[in-house]
């Protein structure tokens, strides 16, 4: 198939606010590609290509000469077959191979092609066609059940994989649990109180929240992966984490869990020194320490639809030297006293998790729930305002979005808008934002750059008020910048309905 053909559905997709048309349009699309071609053209519409991380970032996308193809010549083939090159290119030279095939790649795209492969291959790639979307049109063009897709997708971590699957009629209810292959995470709602989340899930384990990054860690033999929580694999980068996993008294066995850095003191260093961590091409600096709070699998046996107090007791016994503080309780006052621990000791807060509830990977539900003193909530940055005053020349001011998958305000697979903030930006993040936001921009005006959604940012927030002047009718209260969230993507954000749900009463 052509490119072309990908580029003109992208642009349907995104032209109609119809989840049932999107559904459609995608599906017809799926259902016109060859078996090799499917992994290559769903990695591209969910703006992940199937070969993972290509080395390349925004500086040599734009420093690639704007010249393109007058007509459409590439096939999906085509560009699988670059990607490759991409991926493989490493040691003495790499970058200069890197940009000679870039700019082979280019000059055989048209412009609207090479526009849908530069943000694809820098992750920034934003079709309206989010995953929930795709998995029912994979189902659809598959005539298949939309839960198979969805499970196998989740359990597998490869929604390429499963599109394929579930194209030639392979059977979905065979894909499970494979060690050394990434699961998509389990998410965690949020709660402003202890007591809150207490009365939500019942008898629940109450675990300390870190500051950290997530991490999931498969062992077979003396075989080690480590994976983020965005499943890029990072073992190279984490030798220290490898070793534990290497004294684990098992023979195979999947962990999830988080890992930061400490002090001398042995307090939580700040979560950028973690991720600097996970930045760097080996280990050096702080060194990590993980922390387990859940097993999915062990000696052959599959763990995730076992309730958690099972999986809390193989925990125990296989990882209970590295698991995470935590206690069993149904009792808010207990679960309290835990949290203001957790606190003092420098923590986030607490993690409130019903005992009797499966891992849903990938999910996010009220089986597991956040709660910090101080609330924090993942957004999106829409637009970006110019400062003044001692800010002038440097973009300042955020426009914050939520998600909003079902279109109930207007922004249906988009983002509806929650509030500004200027608050928590050091001098470094405005320098970052400037350089970076014209890159992602979608239009500017005098104030303002528009930015595709696809940057996630902590924010924390005093709470939510009603308001008339945001299409969700609710604002954000004090917020302020905690973090930008490189290790998130923009499909994780928090909902706009998880934001109403914060409204007083």
């Amino acid at each position: 198939m052509l490119l072309a053909q990908l580029v003109l559905t992208v642009d349907a997709v995104a032209a109609t606010r119809s989840r049932l048309q999107k559904i459609a349009v995608l599906a017809d699309l799926l259902s016109r590609l060859d078996g090799d071609e499917v992994a290559t053209a769903v990695g591209l519409l969910v703006g992940s290509p199937r070969q993972g991380r290509l080395g390349v970032g925004w500086r040599t996308i734009a420093a690639l000469p704007a010249v393109h193809a007058a007509e459409a010549s590439l096939t999906l083939g085509d560009v699988d077959a670059a990607f490759d090159a991409l991926a493989a290119a490493s040691g003495d030279g790499s970058a200069t191979l890197r940009g000679e095939l870039l700019r082979g790649l280019a000059a055989r795209a048209t412009a609207a092609e090479w526009d849908l492969l530069a943000r694809a291959i820098l992750g920034e790639l934003r079709t309206g066609a989010l995953q929930g979307v795709l998995l029912e049109a994979i189902a659809h063009a598959g005539r298949v059940d939309a839960h198979a897709v969805r499970r196998a997708a989740m359990l597998s971590g490869d929604l390429g994989a499963t599109a394929a699957l579930a194209l030639r009629g392979a059977d979905l209810d065979a894909v499970g649990l494979q060690v050394g292959r990434a699961v998509l995470p389990m998410l965690a709602a949020t709660a402003a109180t202890v007591a809150e989340a207490i009365a939500v899930t019942g008898e629940a384990s109450v675990e300390y929240k870190l500051d950290g990054a997530r991490i999931q860690v498969h062992r077979r033999g003396d075989e080690v992966r480590v994976f983020t929580r965005s499943l890029a694999d990072i073992t190279h980068r984490v030798p220290e984490i490898v070793a534990v996993a290497r004294e684990l008294p098992v023979r195979d066995v999947i962990l999830d869990g988080e890992t930061l850095t400490l002090d001398e003191a042995g307090a939580p260093r700040p979560f950028q020194d973690t991720m600097a961590r996970f930045g760097a091409d080996a280990a050096g600096g702080f060194a990590l320490r993980p922390w387990f709070f859940d097993i999915l699998h062990v000696d052959g046996r599959d763990l995730i639809d076992e309730p958690l107090r099972v999986r809390i007791a193989e925990l125990e016994r296989v990882a209970g030297g590295a698991r995470i503080p935590g206690i069993v309780t149904a009792d808010a006052a207990a679960a309290q006293r835990l949290a203001d621990e957790a606190l003092a000791a420098g923590h986030e807060g607490v993690v409130v998790k019903g005992i009797d509830a499966p891992y849903a990977a990938g999910r996010r539900g009220k089986s597991w729930i956040k709660v910090k003193p101080v609330l924090t909530v993942d957004l999106v940055v829409l637009a970006c305002e110019w400062g003044s005053g001692r800010r002038r020349g440097f973009l300042s001011n955020l426009h914050l979005g939520a998600r909003d998958p079902d279109g109930a305000y207007g922004a249906p697979g988009g983002f509806v808008m929650v509030g500004k903030t200027f608050k928590g930006l050091t001098d470094e993040l405005l320098r970052w934002q400037t350089e970076r936001f014209p890159q992602i921009q979608t239009r500017s005006t005098a104030s303002a750059v528009f930015v595709e959604p696809v940057t996630v940012v902590e924010v924390a927030i005093d709470g939510v008020q009603r308001s008339p002047r945001y299409p969700g009718g609710v604002a954000l209260r004090f917020a302020r910048v905690k973090a930008y969230r490189p290790d998130k993507r923009p499909d994780e954000a928090d909902t706009i309905t998880t934001l109403r749900d914060l409204l007083p009463g």
